[in-house]
């Protein structure tokens, strides 16, 4: 629409608003006459130039006749058929549909006139969920990120491995990979390149987003990480100033950066790991971004010009990312990446190792020691003084390993913090003199020396006060000195024995056992020994021919069990007796 256009058709609008009633009509049909329109055109092109009314707001408005339980189990229905690239596999209607048909929802409300339901219609669902907030695009989108800062150049490393999707090292060279070939649906030709494929290794100082790239064959492995790692720290050329030690390195939970080589690496250096939780690859969200830098600005060039060994591909690798680095100027920082790591102070940079010294390192395995009642622990063969190590105590494990840094000297005391993560304590070696003794030890008649309480030696005296119900050591001492009962005598150690009700247990039948009892022999007593111990009991009962009856009848000699018995047999009658002597 022209100037002129527009102008006739506010003046048709003008004199359609200040008409009668019943007279826009003949307006209308006027104006599209000298327009040449027809007449639903004109009323079109009325709105685009007149001023509407907002229309009244519905009483209803915001309200829904979906319940918030409804929409909730609706919303977890669609939410359980999104596959893991956030495809979702069912629609709103399918899932109303199925949990109506097992009456879970109704989605609708009854006429109450009528008495006739009236499904929501899918439109209506739809707008309900987002008034809850919960419709699947609302959940899908990421949870809110939090900006990460570091405090100067070498202070935060981030470090991730990925395997190059475009690229193998064949025999004559860097290859593409062509899809067509190398896909999932044919694993062996995945198999066949699998130690050939390349795998890129990115490290970035967070502070300045300098980064430093590395292939490698084969996989990702603990060996190849701890070698990336090395070389990153190294002194390289006066072109590359990026060099050092990080103080804190982030990194994803992989098998090789959670392995034992790369965390030992990390303890001997002092270099604080950090291990984001799994799916949350955003938390070193800047590695990511390098990775994706990388493919664009350098392997995008292999494939007009193909390498013919790992290291013509390193090579070119680091002459690209000394010239990134030396030329590209950071979003954040307005300066190149380099320009702003050269802003790093003297005690900030940490200078690494030699190559061969990090290999030792990253394979010396920390060691258990145990703390002596001096406070000191023995590694690689000298003492170690622990009393520095907050919260020490005798007969704690501590974990020790070799500091880089002062490696003649002293050690580094590992310890888990309340945080969880290890703190690192420097140890220093307990020196002796020419008779073996402690260069720090007191000297007898010249010096007192004691350290510090321990944990252990000032809970002893809380519990020592709290057992005599005193307020101070010396009160506590004194009550002790008194032999006063523990605790005011207020512990009965018996009572829960005593208030104990035990049930009364019903007897059981049981079956009497058959046993053959072994046979006891007794030696018989000698005539003489048995005459010896009837003869008092007789009296005058005894006479010669007594003993001679016992010769008779015993021959054998007289059995022990059998004294009672022949003694009421001579008490018997006179009569009787002689007669069975044989005395007429």
């Amino acid at each position: 629409m022209n100037p002129v256009h527009i102008e006739h058709l506010m003046q048709v609008a003008q004199r359609a608003d200040a008409a009668a009633h019943g007279e826009r009509t003949a307006i209308y049909e006027a104006g599209a006459l000298a327009l040449g329109v027809s007449i639903s055109t004109l009323q079109r092109q009325l709105k685009a130039v007149r001023l509407a009314k907002p229309r009244k707001r519905r009483s209803d408005a915001g309200c829904s006749a979906l319940p918030l339980e409804e929409a909730r189990l609706i919303s977890a229905v669609l939410l359980e058929s999104i596959r893991a690239n956030n495809k979702q596999l069912s629609t709103i209607v399918r899932a109303v549909e199925r949990l109506r048909s097992n009456n879970l929802v109704m989605a609708g409300r009854l006429d109450e006139a009528t008495g006739e339901f009236r499904p929501l219609s899918r439109s209506a669902i739809s707008r309900a969920l987002r008034a809850y907030k919960l419709h699947p695009e609302q959940l899908l989108q990421d949870a809110p990120a939090v900006s990460l800062a570091s405090q100067h150049p070498n202070h935060v490393w981030q470090i991730d491995a990925s395997i190059s999707t475009q690229f193998y090292l064949a025999d004559d060279g860097a290859r593409v990979m062509n899809k067509a070939e190398f896909y999932d649906g044919k694993p062996a030709n995945l198999k066949k390149i699998e130690r050939q494929r390349l795998w890129r290794y990115v490290i970035t100082d967070h502070t300045s987003g300098t980064l430093y790239v590395e292939y490698v064959l084969g996989a990702e492995s603990a060996e190849n990480l701890c070698s990336v790692l090395i070389n990153a720290m190294q002194k390289r050329s006066e072109s590359d100033p990026f060099h050092g030690v990080p103080w804190v390195l982030m990194t994803d939970p992989g098998a090789a950066m959670t392995s034992g080589i790369f965390r030992n690496l990390c303890r001997v250096l002092s270099v604080d790991l950090m291990i984001h939780r799994p799916g949350n690859a955003r938390a070193k969200g800047q590695v990511e971004q390098a990775h994706n830098i990388v493919e664009r600005e350098f392997e995008s060039a292999l494939k007009f010009q193909a390498a013919t060994s790992l290291e013509q591909i390193n090579t070119w690798a680091g002459r690209w990312m000394r010239y990134f680095n030396g030329t590209s100027i950071h979003t954040r920082t307005r300066r190149t990446r380099y320009g702003v790591w050269q802003l790093i102070k003297p005690e900030q940079l940490r200078l690494a190792p030699s190559v061969e010294v990090c290999r030792e390192l990253a394979v010396s395995t920390p060691e258990n020691r145990k703390v002596s009642n001096l406070l000191r622990v023995s590694f690689r063969g000298s003492q170690f003084d622990v009393s520095s190590v907050p919260d020490v105590m005798v007969g704690d494990q501590l974990l020790i390993t070799r500091n880089c840094w002062r490696d003649k000297d002293s050690a580094i005391a590992v310890r888990v913090g309340d945080d969880g993560r290890e703190c690192y304590h420097v140890i220093e070696r307990v020196g002796v003199d020419a008779f073996g003794f402690a260069e720090s030890a007191a000297m007898i008649g010249e010096q007192y020396k004691r350290h510090a309480e321990s944990p252990a030696q000032v809970s002893r005296k809380v519990l020592e006060q709290i057992a005599t119900g005193t307020s101070n050591q010396a009160d506590a001492q004194a009550a002790r000195k008194s032999k006063a009962v523990p605790f005011g005598g207020l512990i009965d150690p018996h009572k829960h024995v005593n208030d104990t009700v035990l049930p009364a247990y019903l007897p059981r039948r049981g079956t009497h056992l058959d046993f053959n009892a072994p046979a006891v022999e007794i030696a018989p007593l000698s005539h003489v020994e048995a005459a010896k111990l009837l003869r008092p009991r007789l009296g005058n009962l005894w006479s010669t021919q007594t003993f001679g009856w016992l010769l008779k009848r015993f021959p054998e000699g007289v059995p022990q069990d059998q004294i009672e018995a022949v003694e009421a047999e001579l008490k018997r009658p006179a009569e009787v007796m002689r007669h069975s002597i044989g005395v007429e």
